[in-house]
Protein backbone atom coordinates (compact mmCIF):
# COMPACT_ATOMS: atom_id res chain seq x y z
CA UNK A 1 0.00 0.00 0.00
CA UNK A 2 1.21 3.35 -0.94
CA UNK A 3 0.57 6.53 0.68
CA UNK A 4 0.33 10.54 -0.78
CA UNK A 5 2.93 13.10 -0.35
CA UNK A 6 4.16 15.54 2.27
CA UNK A 7 1.96 14.64 4.85
CA UNK A 8 1.24 10.81 4.23
CA UNK A 9 3.41 8.30 5.51
CA UNK A 10 2.52 4.57 6.24
CA UNK A 11 0.77 5.35 9.14
CA UNK A 12 -2.08 6.74 6.55
CA UNK A 13 -3.29 3.20 5.64
CA UNK A 14 -1.60 1.27 9.27
CA UNK A 15 -4.64 3.32 10.94
CA UNK A 16 -7.62 3.42 8.73
CA UNK A 17 -7.74 0.22 5.72
CA UNK A 18 -4.89 -1.85 6.80
CA UNK A 19 -6.03 -3.76 9.82
CA UNK A 20 -9.16 -5.08 7.90
CA UNK A 21 -7.19 -6.30 4.78
CA UNK A 22 -4.72 -7.89 6.94
CA UNK A 23 -7.25 -10.29 8.19
CA UNK A 24 -7.38 -12.24 4.83
CA UNK A 25 -4.15 -10.72 2.75
CA UNK A 26 -0.52 -10.12 3.49
CA UNK A 27 -0.45 -6.26 3.63
CA UNK A 28 3.34 -4.49 2.83
CA UNK A 29 3.23 -0.51 3.61
CA UNK A 30 6.28 1.32 3.71
CA UNK A 31 7.41 4.95 3.64
CA UNK A 32 7.79 6.35 -0.04
CA UNK A 33 11.19 8.05 -0.28
CA UNK A 34 11.32 11.33 1.92
CA UNK A 35 8.80 10.29 4.25
CA UNK A 36 8.21 8.70 7.74
CA UNK A 37 11.45 6.76 8.41
CA UNK A 38 12.75 6.16 4.95
CA UNK A 39 16.00 7.61 3.49
CA UNK A 40 15.42 11.20 2.71
CA UNK A 41 17.75 11.56 -0.94
CA UNK A 42 17.78 15.25 -2.34
CA UNK A 43 16.69 13.56 -6.09
CA UNK A 44 14.04 11.03 -7.63
CA UNK A 45 10.91 12.10 -6.38
CA UNK A 46 9.60 11.37 -10.04
CA UNK A 47 6.93 8.47 -10.72
CA UNK A 48 9.19 6.63 -12.58
CA UNK A 49 12.24 6.37 -10.00
CA UNK A 50 9.53 5.63 -7.08
CA UNK A 51 8.03 2.96 -9.45
CA UNK A 52 11.78 1.13 -9.06
CA UNK A 53 12.04 1.68 -5.35
CA UNK A 54 8.66 -0.09 -5.26
CA UNK A 55 10.26 -2.87 -7.57
CA UNK A 56 13.08 -2.99 -5.10
CA UNK A 57 10.58 -2.97 -1.79
CA UNK A 58 8.34 -5.94 -3.40
CA UNK A 59 11.17 -7.57 -4.97
CA UNK A 60 10.93 -10.97 -2.44
CA UNK A 61 6.74 -11.08 -3.00
CA UNK A 62 5.81 -13.96 -4.92
CA UNK A 63 3.27 -13.76 -7.30
CA UNK A 64 1.62 -10.87 -9.00
CA UNK A 65 0.65 -8.18 -6.23
CA UNK A 66 -2.62 -6.12 -5.17
CA UNK A 67 -1.35 -2.80 -5.33
CA UNK A 68 -3.28 0.11 -3.25
CA UNK A 69 -2.26 3.48 -3.48
CA UNK A 70 -3.53 6.89 -2.43
CA UNK A 71 -2.58 10.55 -4.53
CA UNK A 72 0.54 10.71 -5.65
CA UNK A 73 1.27 7.38 -4.30
CA UNK A 74 -1.52 5.95 -6.23
CA UNK A 75 0.35 7.50 -9.48
CA UNK A 76 3.34 5.52 -8.58
CA UNK A 77 1.39 2.37 -8.35
CA UNK A 78 0.24 3.16 -12.41
CA UNK A 79 3.75 4.05 -13.07
CA UNK A 80 4.60 0.24 -11.57
CA UNK A 81 1.85 -1.00 -13.26
CA UNK A 82 2.98 0.23 -16.55
CA UNK A 83 6.52 -0.45 -16.25
CA UNK A 84 5.94 -3.95 -14.80
CA UNK A 85 2.40 -5.23 -16.12
CA UNK A 86 3.47 -9.36 -15.22
CA UNK A 87 3.95 -7.67 -11.70
CA UNK A 88 0.46 -6.58 -10.65
CA UNK A 89 -2.51 -8.60 -10.65
CA UNK A 90 -5.31 -6.05 -9.42
CA UNK A 91 -5.01 -2.09 -8.51
CA UNK A 92 -7.07 0.28 -6.37
CA UNK A 93 -6.43 4.12 -7.00
CA UNK A 94 -7.74 6.62 -4.93
CA UNK A 95 -7.70 9.88 -5.71
CA UNK A 96 -4.89 9.82 -8.21
CA UNK A 97 -4.30 13.45 -9.69
CA UNK A 98 -4.30 14.15 -13.09
CA UNK A 99 -2.19 16.03 -14.62
CA UNK A 100 0.02 16.14 -11.65
CA UNK A 101 1.70 19.31 -11.23
CA UNK A 102 -1.83 20.89 -11.69
CA UNK A 103 -2.89 19.43 -8.44
CA UNK A 104 0.02 20.66 -7.05
CA UNK A 105 -0.74 24.14 -7.73
CA UNK A 106 -4.53 23.70 -6.43
CA UNK A 107 -3.06 21.67 -3.36
CA UNK A 108 -0.68 25.50 -2.46
CA UNK A 109 2.48 22.75 -2.52
CA UNK A 110 4.36 24.64 -4.88
CA UNK A 111 6.11 28.73 -3.79
CA UNK A 112 4.42 27.85 -0.62
CA UNK A 113 6.16 27.72 2.81
CA UNK A 114 5.69 24.70 4.89
CA UNK A 115 3.43 26.85 7.13
CA UNK A 116 1.07 27.83 4.16
CA UNK A 117 1.76 24.00 3.52
CA UNK A 118 -0.22 23.31 6.48
CA UNK A 119 -2.67 26.01 6.26
CA UNK A 120 -4.07 24.58 2.99
CA UNK A 121 -4.64 21.04 4.28
CA UNK A 122 -8.04 20.00 5.04
CA UNK A 123 -9.66 20.83 8.81
CA UNK A 124 -9.37 17.24 9.50
CA UNK A 125 -5.91 17.02 9.11
CA UNK A 126 -5.34 20.17 10.88
CA UNK A 127 -7.14 19.06 14.12
CA UNK A 128 -5.04 16.28 14.42
CA UNK A 129 -2.46 18.43 13.51
CA UNK A 130 -3.27 20.69 16.45
CA UNK A 131 -3.31 17.87 18.72
CA UNK A 132 -0.16 16.89 19.08
CA UNK A 133 2.44 19.33 19.32
CA UNK A 134 5.18 16.67 18.58
CA UNK A 135 3.55 15.10 15.61
CA UNK A 136 3.07 18.95 13.86
CA UNK A 137 6.52 19.30 14.57
CA UNK A 138 7.84 16.55 13.32
CA UNK A 139 5.37 17.22 9.74
CA UNK A 140 7.02 20.69 9.97
CA UNK A 141 10.34 19.19 9.84
CA UNK A 142 9.15 17.02 7.35
CA UNK A 143 7.88 19.96 5.25
CA UNK A 144 10.75 22.07 5.45
CA UNK A 145 13.13 19.44 4.47
CA UNK A 146 11.05 17.87 1.48
CA UNK A 147 10.72 21.93 -0.15
CA UNK A 148 14.16 22.93 0.64
CA UNK A 149 16.71 19.96 0.85
CA UNK A 150 15.10 17.91 -2.25
CA UNK A 151 13.46 18.32 -5.59
CA UNK A 152 10.73 16.73 -4.47
CA UNK A 153 8.23 20.34 -5.86
CA UNK A 154 10.54 20.75 -8.87
CA UNK A 155 9.91 16.70 -9.73
CA UNK A 156 6.17 16.99 -8.98
CA UNK A 157 6.08 19.56 -11.39
CA UNK A 158 7.59 18.36 -14.29
CA UNK A 159 5.46 15.06 -13.77
CA UNK A 160 4.25 14.55 -17.32
CA UNK A 161 0.61 13.91 -17.53
CA UNK A 162 -0.48 10.21 -18.65
CA UNK A 163 -1.54 9.70 -22.18
CA UNK A 164 -4.50 8.11 -23.69
CA UNK A 165 -2.15 5.31 -24.86
CA UNK A 166 -0.57 4.95 -21.89
CA UNK A 167 -3.83 4.38 -19.96
CA UNK A 168 -5.13 1.89 -21.97
CA UNK A 169 -1.64 -0.11 -22.11
CA UNK A 170 -2.45 -1.13 -18.12
CA UNK A 171 -4.48 -4.11 -17.89
CA UNK A 172 -5.12 -5.22 -14.20
CA UNK A 173 -8.26 -4.39 -13.56
CA UNK A 174 -8.35 -1.08 -11.60
CA UNK A 175 -10.84 0.11 -9.28
CA UNK A 176 -10.26 4.04 -8.78
CA UNK A 177 -11.80 5.70 -5.93
CA UNK A 178 -12.66 9.25 -5.50
CA UNK A 179 -14.25 11.82 -3.07
CA UNK A 180 -17.47 13.75 -4.55
CA UNK A 181 -15.87 17.01 -3.14
CA UNK A 182 -12.72 16.46 -4.51
CA UNK A 183 -10.83 18.98 -7.20
CA UNK A 184 -9.75 15.51 -8.52
CA UNK A 185 -12.62 13.83 -9.24
CA UNK A 186 -12.58 14.54 -12.87
CA UNK A 187 -9.37 12.85 -13.66
CA UNK A 188 -11.15 9.62 -11.66
CA UNK A 189 -13.75 10.10 -14.38
CA UNK A 190 -10.81 10.52 -17.17
CA UNK A 191 -8.92 7.18 -15.45
CA UNK A 192 -12.57 4.81 -15.09
CA UNK A 193 -13.02 5.74 -19.02
CA UNK A 194 -9.45 5.43 -20.36
CA UNK A 195 -8.10 2.58 -18.25
CA UNK A 196 -8.21 -0.76 -20.16
CA UNK A 197 -10.38 -2.01 -17.31
CA UNK A 198 -10.92 0.33 -15.27
CA UNK A 199 -14.43 1.28 -12.56
CA UNK A 200 -15.11 4.62 -10.90
CA UNK A 201 -16.65 4.86 -7.54
CA UNK A 202 -17.72 7.65 -5.49
CA UNK A 203 -17.83 8.27 -2.11
CA UNK A 204 -18.85 11.15 0.36
CA UNK A 205 -15.50 13.11 1.03
CA UNK A 206 -12.39 15.03 -0.29
CA UNK A 207 -9.19 14.00 -1.07
CA UNK A 208 -8.20 12.19 1.83
CA UNK A 209 -11.15 9.85 1.96
CA UNK A 210 -9.50 7.03 3.91
CA UNK A 211 -9.82 9.68 6.83
CA UNK A 212 -13.09 11.39 5.48
CA UNK A 213 -14.69 7.68 4.37
CA UNK A 214 -12.30 5.13 6.33
CA UNK A 215 -15.01 2.40 6.26
CA UNK A 216 -16.67 2.45 3.11
CA UNK A 217 -13.17 2.75 1.67
CA UNK A 218 -12.28 0.08 3.16
CA UNK A 219 -15.79 -1.80 1.71
CA UNK A 220 -14.62 -1.13 -1.56
CA UNK A 221 -10.80 -2.30 -1.53
CA UNK A 222 -11.49 -5.33 -0.17
CA UNK A 223 -14.38 -6.24 -2.09
CA UNK A 224 -12.17 -5.23 -5.33
CA UNK A 225 -9.74 -7.32 -4.16
CA UNK A 226 -11.19 -10.21 -3.64
CA UNK A 227 -13.85 -9.91 -6.76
Amino acid sequence: MLHGLVVGTLASWYFTAAPTLARAHAVRLYDLRGHGKSARPATGYDTATMAEDLAAVSADLPGPIDLVGHSYGALVALAFARRHPDRVRRLVVVEAPLPPAQFAEHHGFLGASPAEMIAALPPSLQDALAGGRRQAGRLLATLRALAYDTTLLADLQAEPDLTAAELAAIAAPTLCVYGDRSSCLAAGQRLAAGLARGRLAVLPGGHYLHLDARDALTALIVEHLDG
